[in-house]
């Protein structure tokens, strides 16, 4: 009898098609190496979930510490499955934490990041400068916060972009094979810029996978975020967007920017510098 196959989690096909953690961290050490003319050791990833930037993070020094904070244990328990061991003797540099990003209690760090639009689950001003002030108590006197955005012309409209991912095996072993991303923006409310956006997978032998994530956000703008910064406590707050290629694609190279031309669709990152 042949065995069934068996469909890989679904955390695999979110860490291979949403996050690109190097260039998370290779942009974050950067900067800061830029504004404090030193290396940084210590990250906190807030909604962290299986904690894949973190693991970036220590993977690239042995000197790297990181902690994780995410609400989910179930996700945290995934990552300490399937992540994190195969860190090996770095794996221990790594500690997460199961709770609210507004009261986990982690020592202060050079940087905080929270990304992939994360923090968008605070809908109204005072909950968002509220996160950002907890940010800045949890940073190092010279640390910095990074964050990420999305916007454009698309960005409010009612609409699918699905692309095509290559498998790959997973550093556990796991066999993933090809799929296709599909980013379903679903609603958007113009009075309030309430959105709610879901990310469905198609898996050859598996069919479509509905609503593997589902998200229910604001959309904020990059004025308001840089405004709660500095409401927050932060001396400022910088703008890096990226340019664009021959063929009209990102070039992936991000650069702090006070002009941007208005485009179907973009993503910032945003680095508030306490």
């Amino acid at each position: 009898m042949t065995k069934k196959k068996q469909l890989p989690d679904l955390h695999y096909f979110y860490e291979a098609s949403v996050q690109g953690v190097d260039w998370d961290v290779d942009f974050a050490a950067r900067v800061f190496k830029n504004k404090r003319n030193r290396k940084p050791l210590d990250l906190r990833e807030d909604f962290c979930g299986t904690a894949a930037l973190a693991c970036e993070w220590v993977g690239h020094s042995s000197k790297r510490r990181a902690w994780g904070v995410d609400i989910d244990q179930p996700t945290l328990d995934w990552s300490m499955e399937h992540n994190i061991p195969y860190l090996d003797k770095k794996a221990g540099k790594i500690e997460l934490v199961c709770g609210d990003v507004m009261t986990a209690k982690t020592p202060p760090v050079d940087l905080v990041m929270a990304l992939n639009f994360s923090y968008c689950i605070f809908k109204t001003r005072d909950l968002l400068r509220a996160y950002f002030e907890k940010v800045r108590k949890n940073l190092k006197k010279d640390g910095i916060f990074v964050i990420d955005l999305y916007g454009g012309t698309e960005a409010i409209e009612a609409k699918l972009e699905p692309r095509d991912v290559d498998g790959f095996t997973a550093a556990d072993g796991t066999k993933v094979p090809p799929f296709e991303y599909i980013w379903d923006q679903d609603v958007y409310n113009v009075i309030d810029h309430h959105v709610v956006n879901y990310i469905h997978f198609k898996v050859p032998g598996f069919g479509k996978i509905e609503k593997a994530f589902t998200y229910d956000w604001r959309l904020w703008t990059l004025p308001e975020i840089q405004e709660l910064l500095i409401e927050a406590g932060f001396k400022s707050a910088e703008v890096y967007l990226h340019g664009w290629n021959d063929e009209g694609e990102s070039d992936d190279t991000y650069k702090k920017r006070t002009y941007y031309e208005n485009s179907l669709g973009w993503v910032a990152y945003i680095v508030g510098i306490k």
